[in-house]
Order: structure tokens, then C-alpha cells, then sequence
């Protein structure tokens, strides 16, 4: 590999950093010990996570040693939002999502050989720690002008709903953090978003307050922005999870195949494990010849496999495929069968009956009339087949796992009916 400050460069997945000559050449006399922490605020984590766990294992790969924080801490609390203040979650729930987010961040990393993977959870050296421990041992290690001016605060302080001194404390503990790892594992590196540069300069700052000798740094990778203006990882069903019961693999895996050109270069970089010159040939593909999508094809079943495994990858390429024809809706299970469903337009009903009333029922037609003119002109497809009559009837006989159509018009336009009795 080439020097991994160059490939993260190179990536676009730097965006802050303390000193960056002097975090390479801490790279070139590794290895480098280091952290990024995950606060357990939901169940799950999501794609803007995603960013972070892959850079981690980038770093990895390059011959350094990771730790991965789960804050069972600071989960408690949260880190200050832009507009409002965090619900605090019951210690009992943090508990079980820091289990459900270790179990999704450890599949990235590697926890054998000479520089294998810890997990660490920061509720271990603050949960026996006294107030007045915390205030005299760490607290008089930060000025309260440096802490009002970082960005995440002073934007709430000039806020209608203020900050609370929960949330204003949120970057000590994040500084404690860090020194402890200074001190129980060696960590001289914290990697997080831009949005989180105070908080981990807050630990670079710490340590430098306790022990001045200590050559520590800082790394923040960009946060990524969408062409269109939208929200990265954010779909019209909501934000995109890590968790297959919140997002399907299916959706997930769209979610990536419908990248807009514009973005996809950019989405290879950070994500894919590619290499520069795999990369280059499909930007090259993008821009020569974008309807073949063959960079979004390429990412979305990089990203698939690597989040959901071979065997699900396998079965949602298999579902797109067959939802346009190009396989047999019947041989699909019905998990990844309903999941492929739910993101096309949907109607429910209660029997059976003229193909030409459930495709104006689904509205893929205007109308009744309209939906006989596809019949008549070859473009009305049931389950795939194509509809020859425009008195055709569907039967119980021919739904998927006893409860759906697929209906399509032409090529491209799908949707879904779904029996509820017949």
C-alpha cells in the first residue's frame, strides 16, 4: 500500500487534522495505536458510521493498530445536536444498543495478528469516578472560553433552546477518553467527522495539558454532501441503517445503485476498497458510457457484501434482476421478495380479478382505458409474463408466496398489488 496519509488523500477522507506532517511521519515509524468512538444514541448504526468503521479499517490495513469505542458513557448523554437537546435514553437500553453496535463495527475489523483490533467501551473509567473526582482530576484541565467557542456549542448558544451542562460537558468526557486511552493502550490518534472536530481536539488538548511530552493527533475526514442537494444517507423512507431490520439489504443495496453520477466517483473513494486503478476505470466507465451505471452497480455490490454478506448480495442482485425480467420472481425467498416490493409503489386488495382494474388500482395507468391500451400494444406484464388479453383475470394461483403481484408496464415501471384474503 502506499503511505496511508496519500491513499486517505487520494480518497478524499481528509478533510482536519492536527498536524498532518507529523501524523505521517507517526505513521511511517508505526505502528500507530488508534481510535474512533461510536456513541449507542439508537440501535443501529448508519451510513455516516459507515465512513468512519471503513477508514478505521483502512488504517488497519496499512499496518496500525485499532480501537474501536463503543461509549457506553457518553451514549448516556450524547453529543450536542444543532437545534435541540438530546432525549436521554434509560442506562438499561444504552447497555443493550452498545452490544447491538459492537456486533456491527467488530465484522470490519481484524482481531488476530500483530496489530489486532480492541473493542472498548468508555462506561469501564468513568462509571466508578466521583463528581468530585471528575471536576478536580479533569475539569481543571479546561478553560471555559476555549470550550464555549467550539463550533457545536456556541451554535447552540446562540440558539433559541440554549445547551444544557449535560450536553456542555459532552467534550470533557470525549477528552477524558482519549487520555485514558493515551494511558491504558498507547492511542496517540482520534479519527472522526469534521462535525466532531472539537470534541476530539478537546482530547489532543488534554493530553498536551497532562502530559506535554506527548505527541498526539487528530484526524477528521469530511462530511459527505450529496449533487442533488439532499442528505447523504437519506432516503425517502428515511435514513439509511446498518441494520437489515431497520433497512432492508435490498434498499440498501438500491441505495447505492441509484447514485447519481455526479456522486459516485466520490462514493467510491470513501467506500470502496477498490484499488486507484479499479476506480479510475469506472469513472472512466461513468463518463463514457453513465446508462450502463456500471460504478454504481460495482459499489452497491461492494457495499452489500461487505455490510450483509455474499449469500444476501447474492439475493438482492438476484430480485432486481428478476423484478425486469431478467429472472424468476417465483425463485426468490419471501424476505428478499418483500423487501424488493416494498420500495415500489404498493396497493393492497381484498380479491382478485381484471388485470386492467389492478394496474389502474396501482395507478402504473391513468385508467381502465389506459391499461387496456397497454394490454393491446404488448406492454402489460404480470409475475413477468406478458398479458395478451384485455379480459386477462389473475388468479390465486398465480401469487408469489400466496400474497403478491408484480405488475409491470414496459420496461421500467413497476408496482406491487398485495392480496389480503382472495
Amino acid at each position: 500500500m502506499t503511505d496511508i496519509v496519500d491513499e486517505l488523500q487520494w480518497r478524499g477522507l481528509i478533510a482536519l487534522s492536527t498536524d498532518e506532517d507529523a501524523l505521517r511521519k507517526a505513521f511511517a515509524d508505526g505502528p500507530v495505536t488508534f481510535y474512533c468512538g461510536f456513541d449507542p444514541t439508537a440501535p443501529s448504526l448508519h451510513l455516516g458510521n459507515l465512513v468512519q468503521i471503513l477508514t478505521m479499517r483502512r488504517i488497519q490495513q496499512a499496518g496500525n493498530r485499532p480501537l474501536g469505542l463503543v461509549g457506553g458513557a457518553t451514549g448516556l448523554i450524547g453529543d450536542p445536536k444543532p437545534n435541540s437537546e438530546r432525549t436521554l435514553n434509560a442506562p438499561e437500553v444504552v447497555a443493550g444498543w452498545v452490544e447491538r453496535l459492537r456486533g456491527q463495527i467488530e465484522p470490519f475489523l481484524d482481531f488476530e495478528g500483530p496489530h489486532a483490533a480492541t473493542m472498548v467501551n468508555n462506561l469501564d473509567w468513568t462509571s466508578g469516578l466521583s463528581a468530585i473526582e471528575f471536576l478536580r482530576d479533569v475539569g481543571q484541565h479546561f478553560r471555559v472560553n476555549k470550550m464555549i467557542a467550539k463550533e457545536a456549542v456556541a451554535r447552540r448558544l446562540n440558539s433559541d433552546v440554549g445547551i444544557s451542562y449535560t450536553e456542555f460537558s459532552y467534550q470533557i468526557l470525549q477528552g477524558m477518553d482519549f487520555l485514558e486511552l493515551y494511558r491504558r493502550h498507547g492511542c496517540v490518534l482520534q479519527t472522526g467527522g469534521s462535525d466532531q472536530w472539537g470534541n476530539l481536539t478537546a482530547g489532543t488538548d488534554l493530553i498536551h495539558r497532562v502530559a506535554p511530552e506527548a505527541e498526539v493527533h487528530a484526524l477528521a475526514t469530511p462530511l459527505i454532501t450529496k449533487a442533488d442537494g439532499t442528505k447523504f444517507g437519506k432516503t425517502e423512507s428515511g435514513t439509511v441503517w446498518l441494520d437489515p431490520e431497520r433497512t432492508t439489504p435490498y434498499a440498501f443495496y438500491q441505495f447505492w445503485l441509484n447514485a447519481d453520477d455526479r456522486d459516485v466517483s466520490k462514493f467510491l473513494r470513501i467506500f470502496s476498497f477498490k484499488s486507484r486503478t479499479e476506480i479510475e476505470e469506472l469513472e472512466q466507465l461513468t463518463e463514457e458510457r453513465p446508462q450502463a451505471r456500471a460504478a454504481q452497480r460495482a459499489l452497491a455490490e461492494e457495499l452489500t457484501t461487505l455490510v450483509h454478506g455474499a449469500d444476501q448480495c447474492a439475493a438482492v442482485v438476484a430480485a432486481s434482476k428478476a423484478l425486469f425480467g431478467q429472472g424468476e420472481l417465483a425463485e426468490l425467498d419471501e424476505p428478499t421478495l418483500a423487501a424488493a416490493l416494498s420500495e415500489l409503489p404498493h396497493a393492497e386488495v381484498a380479491e382478485l380479478g381484471l388485470v386492467v382494474d389492478l394496474f389502474a388500482e396501482v395507478e402504473l395507468v391513468a385508467s381502465k382505458s389506459a391499461a387496456r391500451r397497454t394490454v393491446k400494444e404488448g406492454g402489460a406484464y404480470v409475475n413477468n409474463a406478458k398479458v395478451t388479453s384485455e379480459d386477462a383475470v389473475v388468479t390465486a394461483d398465480d401469487l408469489l408466496h400466496g400474497r403478491w403481484l408484480v405488475l409491470r408496464r414496459g420496461k421500467k415501471n413497476l408496482a406491487a398489488i398485495e392480496v389480503k384474503s382472495v
